[in-house]
């Protein structure tokens, strides 16, 4: 049984097996969950149907969220992608758009996967689908590739946590970002060590990130942190798979990321009260929303 104290241990253990991430912690969870490893890919599957399903959705919405505050961004990158304004090329813009895409299907309360939160459940989809479509990738790869992404989650939750209210969105954010930094590694063929380089890469980029929703709400400025932070999984996906390593180890990073979320105080931690949620602008859109 893997414990997921730390990810150094998953990477050991997938050296020493001469396996992928994904494959000791398929093997694993089917073992505690006392299911096949059939059933349990069935499982991760339905999942990543949920994950296209809410691409498209909010790829063909224009449908704005109850509050007003979001809706209908993801059909504005999709339509600047099309007429050539992309700035950033292809594959990067496809990416932010399916993660706004997903994040605002939450935000109008649709149906998403909550990877590793609903806060955050833009970006996984938003790099894998994109690599998947880009470079046509098969959904049984990308099925797997989403135990990689488990596997490093359940990490970070044990050992830093993933939630806004107990570390800032470095812990929602900046863990979905790892996750799909790693995932996005393995699909391109890359090693466990290089999955794990992945996900310091990506938590070192949001160290410090506060959670400050405007009115509380999972809108702003969450939605547009989903596309940031899918953006950030791919840059740290790219520097590992050139062979750049973190010179912090991961789990020093998951550590420090648990300190600096702990040493956020609770105005900066989901509370809306503090960051961009008490501006000036924050301030009004709150109030105008509890007058509707």
């Amino acid at each position: 049984m893997i414990t997921y104290d730390s990810i150094q241990s998953l990477i050991d253990q997938a050296v020493l097996e001469g396996k992928l991430i994904s494959q000791i912690v398929l093997i694993d969870k089917a073992s505690q969950m006392e299911m096949t490893d059939k059933q349990l890919l069935k499982k991760m599957n339905d999942n990543l149907q949920v994950m296209k399903e809410a691409v498209l959705t909010g790829l063909e919405s224009e449908s704005k969220s109850v509050s007003g505050l979001s809706g209908g961004d993801a059909k504005k990158m999709m339509q600047s992608i099309s007429a050539g304004r992309s700035i950033g090329g292809h594959l990067l813009s496809e990416v932010i758009t399916k993660a706004l895409a997903v994040s605002e299907v939450n935000a109008c309360m649709g149906r998403i996967v909550a990877s590793p939160t609903a806060g955050s459940c833009g970006i996984i989809p938003g790099l894998l689908l994109t690599l998947k479509e880009v470079y046509q990738i098969n959904d049984e790869k990308v099925v797997m590739s989403l135990f990689t992404a488990s596997g490093f989650g359940m990490v970070i939750a044990k050992n830093a946590g993933i939630s806004g209210a107990e570390g800032g969105c470095q812990a929602e954010c900046g863990s979905a970002s790892a996750m799909a930094a790693a995932a996005a590694v393995e699909l391109a063929g890359g090693t466990p060590e290089m999955c794990g380089h992945a996900v310091a890469f990506a938590l070192k980029s949001v160290l410090g990130l506060v959670c400050d929703p405007v009115a509380g709400l999972v809108e702003v400025p969450c939605v547009k942190r989903n596309a940031s932070g899918a953006a950030n999984a791919l840059v740290a996906a790219e520097m590992a798979l050139a062979g750049i390593e973190s010179k912090i180890p991961v789990d020093e990073v998951i550590t420090a990321m648990k300190a600096v979320g702990d040493a956020l105080p609770a105005s900066l931690k989901e509370t809306a009260e503090g960051g961009l949620a008490d501006t000036p602008t924050g301030k009004k859109l709150a109030e105008s929303i509890l007058m509707q």
